[in-house]
This record gives structure tokens, C-alpha cells and sequence, in this order.
């Protein structure tokens, strides 16, 4: 081979090479609303450099143990409902960003989703039969407004231990109606247990493994946080040879942030930018050069960005913090 042309071939493998490492999903987590939405929403979402969004209808059951799921009430916020649904979507769309449909389920009190277990074979019947009309309806909505990736649950450990082969049917159902690409949102301590990461696309983690006990952690504390679970993740990527996707993943911007990263206890006040920045500028390092890493959504955002977040907000969203500026630079990076 000519000296040229093999130089122009590795020029080519090193340009491929290079978009297997940057190609993304830069995703935000878009919180359901009370009103419809439009470009002035949808476009601080393009500005943080985004190319995907979750877009997050609710269910709601009364009680752990309660088999009703409830969705599409009147007294339900608009966003949370179908009609919310596909006006989000068709806003967002026309920002050319892609959508992951999430559809969730909220437990009376805030209750733990993924603690929902029947008191006998009969209320699990009427669970599955309802939760499978919920998730259906929605699996429909995605197929019909071309969504990229549909979601079929969200922190459900116990449903699923207990009731594994109405997943396995349930996935063939979906796959049945939606043909774009599936995941399952697992909870951090539980994705290494879910039995059906074959029949999807993704591995989906809701990433919000502990990673540091310090009030401040620093980037590099962090990162030597994320080495065991690292190695996990990979062990459960490898044996299912399926791209991981971080369904939800951030901190809070709170003193002791990277510790529990899960807790939305609102006693926990105390700001804290540095934390959320360092934890955050971490976990970008560890996984999103990796090729089997697919990328993952940022918990949470609102669609009210002149006024959310903040000086004097603690809670997870990056709106009006430091650690927007790290977010839109990776992902711009990532695209």
C-alpha cells in the first residue's frame, strides 16, 4: 500500500475512532409542569448543549401494597399526563433533541418505589394487569411520536424479584408495538440483580452510587469512589455485552453530597457548589470516554430555567449553579 493512502486510512480510523469515544446521549431529566411548554423552555435545554431529554409521565399507586395504578387523572399536572406528553415531546422536537419516554410510578407519602410488593397472588394479578395498561398506553405514545429510547419502569426491585416472568412477557409485549430501543431504569444497589438486561438495549442505572464521605469531596476523592462500583458495572456490562446508560445521574449541590447521593431529605440545606461540581466533574471522568458507556441524564431539570436553581438552592438541579458551565462543556465535548 502506498505510504499516503495507508496514512489517509489511519486518518479515517482515528476520526471513527474518535466519534465511538463522542457520541453521546447528553441527556436531562425535563420535570413534568403545570402548563404546556414552548421555545423559551426548550431552549436553555440547547443551550447546556443537550441532544437528549426524558421526558417523565407519572402513575400513581396509594400504598406499597395497594395493586391500582392511576394515571391521566384530571387532577394530575399537565406534564405528568399523556396530552402533557406529547406536547413536550413535539416542543422538544422541534429543538431537534431526541426523547427518552420514562414513564414512572409515585407511591402515596413518597414511599420507595422499588420496596412495592402484593399481599397475595390475587392483588398481583391486578397489579400487573393495571401497570401493563400504564406502561402499554405509553409504549404506544413512543411508537407513534418515533421516540429513540422507551424507558418500561423505574426503581422497581421488589415487583421484579418477585414477579420475573411477567417482565420477560411484558418486554415481548412492548417490543410488540414500540421497535425503537429499551431500558429499565434500576436503582443503583440493584441493577446488578435485574435478570432481563438480554432482552434490552440498555443497562440502565439510576447512578447514584456513594462516592465519597467528605463534606467537600475533590474530584480526585471521587474518582477514587467510583473504582468498586466501576468494576461492577462493567462485570454486569460484559456478561449482558449491552451499553450501559446512566438513566438518571447527579448531586445535589449540599455539604456531604457525594456520600448518599439518593437523599432529597430537605433538612440536608446547607449549599454547597464545590461538592456538586467536584462530584460531578468526577463522574464524567470515569465513564464518558468509555466505549461502552452510552451517557446518561442529568437529575433534574425544570422547564422554568430564568428561575430555577440558584444561589440559595441545595436540591439536584444544575440550573443557575457552577456546575451548569461543567455540563455544557462536557457535553459540548460529547456531542
Amino acid at each position: 500500500m502506498a505510504p499516503f493512502k495507508l496514512l489517509f486510512l489511519l486518518s479515517i480510523l482515528a476520526i471513527q475512532s474518535c466519534k465511538t469515544h463522542t457520541n453521546k446521549i447528553n441527556g436531562v431529566s425535563f420535570v413534568a409542569s403545570r402548563q404546556p411548554i414552548d421555545q423559551t423552555h426548550t431552549r436553555p435545554v440547547v443551550n447546556l448543549g443537550a441532544n437528549y431529554v426524558a421526558v417523565m409521565p407519572f402513575g400513581f399507586i396509594k400504598d406499597l401494597s395497594l395493586p391500582n395504578v392511576k394515571y391521566n387523572m384530571e387532577n394530575q399536572w399537565y406534564g405528568e399526563k399523556g396530552e402533557g406528553v406529547v406536547q413536550y415531546i413535539t416542543e422538544l422536537n422541534k429543538q431537534q433533541l431526541n426523547i427518552m419516554l420514562k414513564p414512572q410510578l409515585w407511591v402515596g407519602h413518597g414511599q420507595f418505589t422499588g420496596y412495592i410488593k402484593m399481599a397475595n397472588e390475587a392483588n398481583w394479578k391486578i397489579f400487573e394487569e393495571s401497570y401493563s395498561k400504564f406502561i402499554l398506553e405509553y409504549a404506544r405514545l413512543a411508537s407513534k411520536m418515533n421516540v429513540k429510547v422507551f424507558c418500561i419502569g423505574t426503581e422497581l426491585e421488589d415487583f421484579i424479584n418477585n414477579r420475573p416472568d411477567y417482565w420477560f412477557k411484558l418486554i415481548k409485549e412492548i417490543k410488540g408495538i414500540y421497535k425503537g430501543k429499551l431500558t429499565y431504569a434500576a436503582n443503583w444497589d440493584e441493577f446488578n440483580r435485574t435478570p432481563f438486561w438480554s432482552e434490552l438495549d440498555f443497562i440502565g442505572i439510576d447512578a447514584y452510587f456513594p462516592v465519597s464521605s467528605s463534606k467537600t469531596p475533590t474530584v480526585a476523592e471521587c474518582i477514587l469512589g467510583w473504582e468498586k462500583h466501576k468494576r461492577y458495572i462493567l462485570k454486569v456490562q460484559k456478561a449482558n455485552k449491552k451499553p450501559v446508560l446512566f438513566t438518571e445521574y447527579g448531586y445535589r449541590s449540599v455539604d456531604y453530597t457525594g456520600r448518599e447521593p439518593w437523599l432529597s431529605d430537605r433538612s440536608l440545606n446547607q449549599v454547597n457548589f464545590e461538592a456538586q461540581t467536584n462530584a460531578t466533574k468526577a463522574l464524567f471522568s470515569v465513564f464518558w470516554h468509555e466505549n461502552w458507556f452510552a451517557g446518561g441524564f442529568i437529575w433534574k431539570w425544570f422547564h422554568n430555567h430564568d428561575t430555577s436553581g440558584g444561589d440559595n438552592d441545595s436540591r439536584f438541579t444544575p440550573q443557575n449553579k457552577p456546575v451548569e458551565a461543567i455540563i455544557r462543556k462536557h457535553y459540548r465535548v460529547y456531542e
